[in-house]
Parts: structure tokens; C-alpha cells; sequence
């Protein structure tokens, strides 16, 4: 088994996205909009700015209450949007489920939609290069459905022309990306010997899929890093 070390490469992408803001002299600011006090979510926001702030670039953060009307919400980002410091938003998920998230995310304007490329899907795709994993003629299994993981992953897969399959084939997948955020939801039991384990949603039970896994990313230490780094990496670019 081998480690899919993603805070190793995250690493990598921050330092070089240090040396380009430097270079280029970039003036960013980078605005998380939240609503709650989700844990999880309040983690991730920790990432990201202590990312932001290795790398050179502002952070602000814009908390309201679970309690917020979406008509509110919804003012309070045209508010945002039209800062002119402010060079890309992200809306961190999940939403209560009284938001009308698809609304909300659709409010940003591509010109300050800090994830208008897919840090998870820029994720997967950094790490599998980097450690010289094929798609190609694979037993692809994607588990989850949400807007976060499973739809941007099943889009860009759709775009490569590759099949995929759901939990049902499972025991002959080759590859499994996985984001249902069922933590050790992924049993060893379930998976075949060699297979490629990339873990977004906490769900696999590394003690024992590791076991029979040929590579396999560890939580934490893996995919996490990754979407932060890539979601810099896209605010450096769509800015240089």
C-alpha cells in the first residue's frame, strides 16, 4: 500500500503560488461567506486561512446566523460582490436546508467565483497525475451524489469520455472515489486487493481498507489539502 500524500503536494502548489503572488505583485483578497456554526465547515474556513495567509493574499471571512432568510443572505453577498478588494467568494457548504443553495451558489459572478474550476475535482486530478494514475481502461466507482464531490466528479469524468459505476460494484472497482461523509462507511471487506482509494468524505475505514489498498489517500492528509491549495490556485490564476 502507498500513501497518496496530498499535504506533501498541496504543499508543493502553495510554495509555488507564493513565489507568483510575489512575483506578479498580486493584490487578492479572498471573502468565505458562512452561515451557521457548522464544525466541519469552521475547520475547513481554518485551512483556508492560514493558506491564504502562508501564500500572501487577504482573508475575510462573512459569518451570519443559521436563522438568516435567503432574500437576506442574498443582499448581503450583492454587498460583497461589489467590494472591489474582494477578488473571489466562496460560499462554504453545506447551507441549512431551508437555503436554496443552487440560488445562492449561482449569485457569484464567474468573475469572482473562486470556484468556478472544482478544487475537489482539481484535487483528484493533481494528485492521481502526480503519482502516475490512470484512468484509462479502469473499473471507475464513484460514490455520492452531492454538489460538492459526487456531480463535479461525475461531470469531469463524463468529459474524459470515462465510465463510471455506484456502490453496487464496489468489490471490482479498480479506482473508488468516495464523498458521502459517512465516516468508515468503506469497510477492507468491501474493496478488492490493488484498488485505488481517494477519500474526500472521510468515509473510508483506513485501518482496514489500507490493508488491501494498492494507494490510498489518508484523512487527514490527503484530498483536504489538496482542494485548498487548488482553490488558491484558481484565485492566482483567474487574477495574474
Amino acid at each position: 500500500m502507498k500513501l497518496l500524500d496530498g499535504k506533501k503536494l498541496s504543499q508543493k502548489i502553495l510554495n509555488d503560488l507564493k513565489k507568483e503572488v510575489k512575483k506578479n505583485k498580486l493584490k487578492l483578497k479572498l471573502a468565505i461567506v458562512l452561515v451557521g456554526n457548522n464544525p466541519d465547515s469552521k475547520k475547513f474556513i481554518r485551512q483556508k486561512r492560514k493558506a491564504c495567509q502562508f501564500i500572501g493574499i487577504d482573508f475575510k471571512l462573512f459569518k451570519f446566523p443559521t436563522q438568516i432568510q435567503e432574500t437576506e443572505l442574498l443582499e448581503k453577498i450583492k454587498v460583497i460582490i461589489k467590494e472591489d478588494s474582494v477578488s473571489g467568494i466562496v460560499i462554504q457548504l453545506p447551507l441549512s436546508k431551508k437555503l436554496n443553495t443552487e440560488k445562492i451558489l449561482k449569485s457569484i459572478p464567474q468573475e469572482k467565483d473562486a470556484e468556478i474550476i472544482s478544487p475537489v475535482v482539481c484535487a483528484i486530478s493533481r494528485i492521481l497525475k502526480e503519482y502516475k494514475i490512470s484512468l484509462r481502461n479502469k473499473e471507475i466507482v464513484l460514490i455520492g451524489k452531492g454538489k460538492l464531490v459526487g456531480q463535479p466528479v461525475a461531470a469531469w469524468l463524463i468529459k474524459q469520455d470515462l465510465k463510471f459505476s455506484d456502490l453496487r460494484k464496489i468489490k471490482q472497482a479498480d479506482i473508488i472515489i468516495s464523498g458521502i461523509g459517512k465516516l468508515n462507511f468503506i469497510k477492507g471487506k468491501m474493496i478488492k486487493r490493488g484498488a485505488v482509494i481517494i477519500d474526500v468524505g472521510e468515509d473510508v475505514d483506513f485501518e482496514t481498507v489500507s490493508k488491501k489498498a494498492g494507494y490510498i489517500t489518508p484523512t487527514p492528509g490527503g484530498i483536504g489539502p489538496m482542494t485548498v491549495a487548488c482553490l488558491l490556485k484558481n484565485l492566482v490564476d483567474s487574477k495574474k
